[in-house]
């Protein structure tokens, strides 16, 4: 069953899946966006809350983040395997 389409629709799909997948870096990118926005409004709105509003704002930057990176991972496993 290894034919010359065989190999070549296998391969096609793994290019196609793997652009997929990193799609979700999209996401990430906009949910990065949108943790800095909350941050720089809720800072002017209430200035004496800055350190404690950081601190959120960095914890869910790291896991903004790590949701892109899982996605450029998912989309190396589709690609590699």
């Amino acid at each position: 069953m290894n034919t010359i389409l065989y190999i070549s629709l296998v391969s096609a799909s793994k290019f196609i899946g793997a652009g997929l997948a990193t799609s979700g870096v999209i996401g990430a990118g906009a949910g990065i966006g949108i943790i800095f926005a909350g941050l720089l409004n809720g800072v002017s709105r209430n200035p004496s809350k800055e350190a404690r509003l950081l601190q959120l704002t960095i914890l869910g930057f790291a896991l903004a983040e790590a949701m892109g990176l899982l996605a450029i991972m998912m989309a190396f496993l589709i690609l590699y395997s």
